[in-house]
């Protein structure tokens, strides 16, 4: 397609000529293929109207190429980091189109309108949203594309529809006629792009809900997998950056001499941050740039700078979450726990530090000036705001910059980061070196000591109980900082003061409480945060798991019994979840001595899980001997993924449990430089065995990304309740 006709589908987005709420075709023959580009736009749900705005560019064979030879190029509008979207998106596709799935590849979306999230409005992967938001865009993509190649196969052989089918790549004829996609494909680029196809049914499906290996598993098991760190473009240098040692500080002054006495070096300079400078070094190798860069003597200059110190912010948090914030969910009489005997109130505190993300594959960013344009290859999350950014630094426009999406080596939300600094770091570079390659990387270091955290929370819960022993008043205070104040993002996430994401997980809990009461502080701290694997439900989960657990223990009840009784009626796939999840679990009543299980369900992103541990104690830590998971994610597109971001989930969600795992500030510095203090779970901290189940279910496929993630921590202290007799309410855990 050419730039005029880029021009023309823009006007007439523009102008009204085309519907945005409609498919959008753009259709060519090459290389006597079929290239298909369909858009689906989803009518906008009650939070993303305002902030979804028209596309602009269709490029062509954006979703589906059928080759000459066969081979079905389908093309996945996410990053690929490890969930498995790469294989489960052209599942979907590939089903609904009757495809041979032998024969199709994939490969990952560069940065365009036509890719965004139905549902965010933007290119992006989060909120555990890939398939939940891209099921029916992309089984419309599968059907529409096999309308297309049956009505092609119907016009030669001077049939009706209705005497075709398909199966394998084939349309199947009368009279023993037959044809491959690959011979239809030239003729069937020319045909209309129907505007109504009937779905698969469920009973039809032929590789949704099947176990199937993933397209990427042989070139991650070989090592032939290329992710943004591998690429190595001619004439590329990288550069590394010399941060500040607190957050905003800037550069004073700056003694270069040694690091540019290193042979290698190409350049020293200071750079603009996101918040004060630091000081950029470019080499032709990573060890050159990174000795270099060790060997600088900067001055910086902290005035004017917030010293955030974690103890001092601790006795602000407390004593904040003492006092009602602004107010979340006010749902009867706020002052009938008061009326309730002191016997029959529990008071409880939480802690939860600040919490890095430390993806294996460090950050980084690569970026080439030419001047009136620009190219980009970044593993990012956020594709739309990162090619903006690198555009906004350069002085061009965001379709100036080619933004190719490399593969990920983990993200956990690191990736997805509203100002994109490190992308705009990469462009500052590069347009010092116009015309050369700059691969931008921050090392483990720079990554822990370089923000964008976990925000650390305070929790102070009043709870008084009935006669009956259930909760009969819920009083809850939330201290944490506001992930979006500030950004795009605030208009869409912060409520009456309240960012939801600080409350998520208490505020719209499955748990039938009444006169509860939900408000929250969301004080300003200089320490930038940023969403982390399930956001919010990383800590809300474990206070009201773990306050269930302990108000069945004063109940003397069962806690799945007690936890079925408190949830609302229409929790239907919590309750799912739970049942199966007791059905598979019968372990539980046959533990040897020394061992205790655990419980804790939740739901978030649409999908509930829940969760029963086995635990001992060994060496003063928690040994998980197993975990067995039921969940209801609706129509379970590919099994075998789901399970496997369930051992992942919950191995990330054992991070925030075990110790070392915290990230503190003395004098407004970061007290950890790399995993020697950040300490993230050992192989011995994993559990021995994982079961997964899942709840069979026709109902729209829901997200698996996030939600293993906030169930096993609880789970996991309910059992050390067993044992011990304690109830933990900070993490990590110590002192067990």
């Amino acid at each position: 397609m050419k730039e005029t006709q880029y021009a023309r589908s823009s006007k007439a987005f523009r102008d009204g000529s085309i519907n945005r709420r409609s498919f959008l075709r753009t259709s060519t023959v090459a290389a006597g293929g079929l290239l298909l580009s369909l858009y689906l736009d989803f009518p906008p749900s009650a939070h993303t109207e305002a902030q979804t705005p028209p596309p602009k560019v269709y490029p062509p064979d954006a979703f589906v190429h059928v080759r000459p030879d066969g081979k079905i190029l389908i093309t996945v509008n996410r990053l690929e980091f490890g969930q498995g979207v790469q294989t489960s998106l052209p599942m979907i596709l590939a089903d609904e189109m009757d495809a041979d799935w032998s024969q199709v590849v994939s490969e990952l979306a560069p940065a365009a309108d036509v890719y965004r999230d139905p549902v965010f409005g933007i290119q992006m992967v989060g909120g555990s949203g890939s398939i939940a938001h891209s099921f029916t865009q992309y089984r419309e993509l599968g059907a529409k594309t096999r309308a297309m190649l049956v009505a092609t196969a119907a016009d030669r052989w001077k049939v009706s529809l209705d005497q075709c089918r398909t199966e394998n790549s084939v349309v199947y004829g009368p009279n023993g006629k037959s044809a491959r996609y690959a011979e239809l494909a030239r003729d069937a680029a020319r045909k209309p792009v129907p505007e109504k196809v009937s779905l698969k049914s469920p009973s039809e499906f032929r590789l949704i809900g099947k176990k199937v290996p993933r397209l990427d598993s042989a070139a991650k098991c070989d090592g032939s997998q290329k992710f943004g760190l591998d690429l190595d473009l001619p004439g590329m240098k990288i550069a590394v950056v010399a941060h500040p040692p607190v957050f905003g500080a800037r550069v004073k002054g700056i003694d270069d001499k040694e690091a540019r006495g290193i042979a290698g070096v190409r350049d020293v300079f200071e750079i603009p941050l996101m918040k004060g400078s630091g000081v950029a070094v470019v080499a032709d190798r990573f060890w050159t740039a990174k000795q270099a860069r060790d060997l600088l003597k900067i001055d910086w200059d902290l005035s004017g700078v917030e010293l955030a110190d974690t103890s001092q912010l601790w006795t602000k948090y407390k004593a904040l979450a003492r006092t009602p914030g602004n107010v979340a969910v006010a749902r009867g009489d706020d002052k009938a726990i008061d009326r309730i005997p002191v016997a029959r109130r529990v008071v409880a505190e939480y802690e939860f530090p600040y919490l890095a993300h430390t993806p294996m594959e460090p950050l980084n960013a690569t970026v080439r000036f030419e001047g009136n344009k620009a190219e980009a290859w970044v593993p990012s999350q956020f594709q739309t705001m990162d090619q903006m950014a690198i555009a906004e630094v350069l002085g061009l426009k965001p379709e100036e910059v080619t933004f190719h999406t490399e593969y990920a080596g983990g993200g956990f939300g690191r990736r997805a980061v509203i100002d994109s600094h490190v992308p705009r770091e990469a462009a500052v570079i590069a347009k010092r070196l116009k015309g050369t390659p700059v691969k931008l990387v921050w090392t483990r270091e720079d990554d822990v000591r370089g923000g964008y955290y976990r925000p650390m929370h305070a929790h102070r819960v009043e709870i008084g109980i009935g006669a009956d022993g259930m909760p009969a008043a819920w009083r809850h205070v939330i201290v944490g900082q506001s992930l979006v104040a500030g950004t795009p993002f605030a208009a869409m996430m912060i409520k009456n003061g309240v960012d939801e994401s600080t409350v998520e997980g208490t505020s719209d809990t499955n748990y039938n409480l009444t006169n509860f009461h939900v408000s929250a502080h969301n004080p300003t701290v200089n320490v930038p945060v940023l969403w982390w694997r399930s956001v919010g439900n990383t800590h809300t989960a474990f206070v009201m798991e773990t306050l269930i657990d302990e108000l069945a223990t004063r109940a003397k009840m069962d806690p799945i019994a007690y936890r079925r009784k408190l949830l609302k009626p229409e929790a239907k796939k919590l309750r799912a979840a739970l049942d199966l999840m007791d059905q598979q679990s019968a372990w539980r009543n046959n533990l040897p001595k020394g061992h205790a299980a655990g419980i804790a369900c939740h739901e978030c992103f649409g999908t509930a899980v829940a969760c029963a541990v086995e635990v001992s104690i060994e060496n003063k830590r928690p040994k998980i001997h197993r975990v067995t998971v039921a969940v209801d994610c609706g129509i379970a597109v590919n099994p075998l993924t789901i399970e496997s971001q369930f051992h992942g989930g919950l191995g990330f969600g054992i991070t925030q449990l075990m110790a070392g795992g915290a990230i503190t500030f003395k004098d407004g510095r970061v007290e950890q430089r790399n995993f020697d203090g950040y300490t993230p779970p050992y192989i011995v901290d994993a559990p021995v065995t994982v079961d997964v189940h899942i709840v069979p279910s026709a109902e729209a496929p829901t997200g698996c990304g996030e939600p293993p993630v906030p169930v096993i921590s609880p789970a996991v202290v309910n059992a050390l309740a067993k044992l011990t007799g304690k109830r933990y309410r900070s993490l990590p855990l110590k002192n067990i």
